[in-house]
């Protein structure tokens, strides 16, 4: 194995959304810079993984030219981690740490990012929460190869086995952050009168959200919607790329967002979007060319775009081809990682 000249926190034992984007750029990162990844949950067999003592072992000499290797944190224990071994076990390393909280950070956490050697945003509303100036914006990206657009949207959607003429999806876990009731509260008097579209939602209802989702359920039927307003569960993640390829319209209306990978996940699949004025949306979405936004947790707001959206079924289409080219151009998990890399030399030789 070369030399690693990169090293990866990846301190969570439980799968998350920081978890997926550090897997996502793996392979292209891996293609242009050695690395290893300390911490092995989730990882590839393929992929080096360290312990703390392997860790500290291997930085305890610079890389043979004499350079640092970089260490990239994206959670404040891994920060902790790097700081230790550089500051307590004089590591020869440099370590970067992403921000992408849209939140005020605590007083430790701060002190934390005031330590790094260098610091990452991914979009405008994370950068407005640190008192540090990022050294630079890098974007998630997405697959590409696995979120494409079908050859027919209406095939697409009759593939699924589901009611109405087309679909409106949201996906995430069924609970209040995620803007679930947004959906329905904004869509109840719209669906009633139009018979075309049908909404999907797909995701884990965990048991604290059970009632969450019985309520809402108990309000649909109400409105004898419960045909069209279809809760579709946890799905594995295989069947993920076929879900989004048959929707035409992807909701994303979170209260909150790290970044919010799903919006680029639908427009990859050529689908318009709409977004709440969470995560990275409100950068990634052109009104009216993609899709639209929204402020967070404004039913009336959603309810007005939902109808303009639906009113028009073939501008979907179009706005969900527009979306899939924005995507290719700007937000591919190939350019993120080339982004990345760039970063990481820069660092290094800093």
């Amino acid at each position: 194995m070369p030399t690693p000249q990169l090293i990866l926190g990846n301190s969570n034992r439980r799968f998350s959304g920081v978890t997926s984007t550090m897997l996502q750029t793996l392979p292209g990162v891996q293609a242009q810079l050695p690395l290893a990844v300390l911490g092995a949950h989730h990882l590839p067999y393929d992929i080096p993984a360290l312990s703390y003592r392997e860790f500290l072992s291997l930085c305890r000499e610079p890389l043979p030219d004499g350079s640092p290797r970089v260490f990239h944190a994206r959670r404040n224990d891994e920060m902790i981690q790097a700081l230790v071994a550089q500051r307590l076990f004089r590591a020869k390393i440099k370590i970067v740490f992403t921000s992408t909280a849209q939140r005020e950070h605590s007083a430790f956490t701060k002190w934390l990012i005031s330590q790094m050697d260098g610091l990452l945003t991914t979009c405008r509303g994370a950068a407005s929460h640190l008192e540090r100036e990022a050294d630079a914006m890098i974007p998630h990206g997405v697959d590409l190869e696995r979120f494409t657009p079908p050859s027919n949207k209406t095939e697409a959607w009759k593939k699924l086995g589901l009611p109405g003429k087309y679909g409106i999806g949201i996906f995430g876990r069924v609970r209040p952050q995620k803007g679930i009731d947004v959906l329905v509260d904004a869509a109840l008097p719209l669906l009633q009168s139009n018979p075309d579209p049908t909404i999907v939602i797909v995701g884990e209802t965990t048991p604290k959200f059970l009632s969450y989702q019985s309520a809402l359920q108990q309000k649909i039927a109400a409105a004898g919607l419960a045909d069209r307003i279809i809760f579709h569960g946890k799905r594995p993640g295989a069947e993920l790329p076929g879900l989004f390829q048959g929707m035409s319209l992807v909701a994303a209306l979170s209260l909150n967002e790290g970044f919010g990978l799903t919006a680029l996940e639908a427009m990859a699949s050529g689908c318009a979007v709409l977004a709440s004025h969470a995560g990275a949306w409100e950068d990634i979405i052109s009104q009216g060319e993609h899709g639209y936004t929204v402020p967070c947790g404004n039913v009336v707001a959603t309810r007005k775009k939902l109808a303009k959206l639906i009113s028009d079924p073939d501008k979907l289409i179009a706005m969900g081809r527009e979306g899939r080219g924005h995507v290719e151009h700007n937000y591919s998990v190939a350019g993120e990682a080339n982004a990345l890399c760039d970063y990481y030399r820069r660092l290094q030789n800093s």
